[in-house]
Parts: structure tokens; C-alpha cells; sequence
């Protein structure tokens, strides 16, 4: 998919719709000409219902849909006749998409699996017909209830890439062309930095007829936590993986400090972040002899387990692909 497709970040204005009025009627006919009360209930407006669609990747459908407006319901009749509810608005959005205030930022809602729903803005309910208003005291009751107003709101969807593996690292590390390989993914690749700006998913294949999903994330820089960069755009995608993937190439003039700079970014964003699973790859590693890789082991010193890996030779794939697997499923 390219970077002009990928949408992760829509607002958007939501109505619902008003409930119908009851009826005040009295039965009437040629036998009857004073009956009693036999006025419906109105019907209940329509609701805006968020529902997960797993055939979705992007809220691009949603960029220019602004406004999602519900009909009202319909006024109850006589004879106890309901009035017709308004129908409800569906809105589908991909998995893993999140629905929050845009002025508090409370979260009201989201979506992780495919078919579920959460209604985002209930309709008002219907008034009651007159009929339930009769007593012994009172026989022919001469009201009935309004309908419920609907209610307007703007809600903020963002989108949180669902991956069980995220790729965590600087630009230029290497992480698109660790995709491309171990993964069907065709993420475009230069030698330059900000190539990725969008996050891009791969299914890897394991041993065994095995998989699972890797995300490409864009980036980081110094100060994405407080929004540099491409800042919180990319950092909540990180949120869902269940195990990060730092990446730092074996040039790098200091893999301690680069490390150091991914995880400090990642605490300040988020501090939950740091009890997630994670594990170190020097990529680029083909361009290291035994010597010199020897050297450099007794020089990193980081907290979590590491590996030396070439995605253009291959070196050490299948055995970082072990450790995740191993990681995933303790």
C-alpha cells in the first residue's frame, strides 16, 4: 500500500438520531366512538456503531467522510403501532483502531476483533404513546412523551498497527529490508533516511507451517516522544506489538548510546512500553569478519539478548526468527 493510502488519523463529526414522538390517538370506529387510549411508542433514533472489518488496513475511506449524520425515528401511530426506529450508521474500521474525546482524550472504545462492535453514539429513545399512561384514575390520558434529542459529538479514530512483532530503530537501520526478506512485504527501500513513512506488515513464515506479523515502523529520532519527527504519528503502533525488534546497524559509531536513544523514546512516550518483550539486532553484519564481531560483543552492553543478522546474506535469520517465536509464546 503506498504513503499516500495509509491513514491512520481521522476526525470525524457524529449525529445521531432524535427518537420519535408517542401518540396521543383514541381507538375509533363505527361501533366505538369514544375508545380508549391506543396511541405507539415512537421509534429510537439511529446509533453510530464503530464495527471491525479485518479486510481493512487503513481509515482512508474515513478521510473524506466528515460527517456521519443517522436518521431520526418515526412517530408512533394509532391502533399501538410503533413508529419505525432510525437505522444506525455503520462505520467499519480496521482492527486495532481506537476511538477517543478529541478534547480529553478519554478513550470511549476499540476494536481488535473482526465482527465486533461498539456503539459510539447512541440514538435517542422513542417517547411513550399515550397507552401507557392510562389508569383507573385517569381513562383517557391526553399526552404522550416527546422523543429523546439525538446527540452531535466529533470523535478522533487513530489506527494501532496489530503486529506480534514490532521493528524499533533509527532510520536507515535496516528494518524494510529485514521485511522484504523474511516476509511477502515490498516496502520501499533506499539508502537514505525516512524511507519508511508509513508502517508496513509483513506475515513471516516459521518452521512448520508456522507465522507470524512483523511491522515495519518508521524511524526514531531524538525527541519523537515529544512529537519531532514523525513522533506520536508512529509511536502508538509500537503499543500493540507483544515483542519489539530494536534494530541498529553494525556501523553505527555507538550501538550502547543508539540503543539507549530508542529505549529512552520509548519510556517517555509510553512507560508500559518498557514490559514489553525486546531483543537487539546488529544488522549489516556481513560486513563484519569473526574478529572484529568478536571485539564488538565484548563492547555491547545492553539489557536484553542480542544477535548478529545480514538480511542480504541470510546470517542468523532463522535464528532470531527462533528467539522470537521463543519470546512470543512464554
Amino acid at each position: 500500500m503506498s504513503n499516500q493510502n495509509f491513514i491512520d488519523y481521522v476526525k470525524i463529526n457524529g449525529k445521531s438520531g432524535k427518537g420519535g414522538a408517542g401518540s396521543h390517538s383514541y381507538f375509533r370506529d363505527n361501533l366505538n366512538a369514544k375508545g380508549g387510549p391506543d396511541g405507539g411508542d415512537g421509534g429510537k433514533g439511529g446509533s453510530i456503531v464503530l464495527k471491525g472489518n479485518s479486510q481493512l488496513w487503513t481509515l482512508l475511506h474515513l478521510k473524506y467522510k466528515r460527517h456521519v449524520v443517522c436518521r431520526d425515528g418515526a412517530p408512533g401511530k394509532k391502533k399501538h403501532q410503533t413508529g419505525k426506529s432510525g437505522q444506525n450508521q455503520i462505520v467499519e474500521v480496521p482492527l486495532g483502531t481506537v476511538a477517543k474525546h478529541p478534547e480529553t482524550f478519554e478513550v470511549l472504545g476499540e476494536i481488535t476483533e473482526d465482527g465486533q462492535e461498539i456503539v459510539l453514539l447512541k440514538g435517542g429513545k422513542g417517547g411513550l404513546g399515550n397507552t401507557n399512561f392510562k389508569s383507573a384514575t385517569n381513562q383517557t390520558p391526553r399526552y404522550a412523551q416527546p422523543g429523546q434529542p439525538g446527540k452531535e459529538e466529533w470523535f478522533v479514530l487513530e489506527l494501532k498497527v496489530l503486529a506480534d512483532v514490532g521493528l524499533v530503530g533509527l532510520p536507515n537501520a535496516g528494518k524494510s529490508t529485514l521485511l522484504s526478506v523474511v516476509s511477502a512485504a515490498k516496502p520501499e527501500i533506499a539508502d537514505y533516511a525516512f524511507t519508511t513513512l508509513t508502517p508496513n506488515l509483513g506475515i513471516v513464515k516459521y518452521r512448520e507451517y508456522k507465522s507470524f506479523v512483523m511491522a515495519d515502523i518508521p524511524g526514531i529520532i531524538e525527541g519523537a516522544s515529544e512529537g519531532k519527527g514523525l513522533g506520536h504519528r508512529f509511536l502508538r503502533h509500537i503499543e500493540r506489538n507483544a515483542v519489539l525488534l530494536f534494530m541498529i546497524p553494525a556501523d553505527s559509531d555507538d550501538i550502547n548510546k543508539e540503543y539507549q536513544i530508542l529505549l529512552d523514546e520509548l519510556k517517555k512516550f509510553n512507560e508500559e512500553l518498557m514490559f514489553k518483550e525486546r531483543i537487539l539486532a546488529i544488522t549489516k553484519s556481513d560486513m563484519l569478519d569473526d574478529e572484529l564481531e568478536a571485539a564488538m560483543r565484548k563492547e555491547i552492553d545492553v539489557d536484553c539478548d542480542y544477535e548478529f543478522i545480514s538480511a542480504v546474506s541470510g546470517k542468523n535469520i532463522l535464528e532470531l526468527k527462533d528467539k522470537l517465536w521463543s519470546m512470543m509464546n512464554d
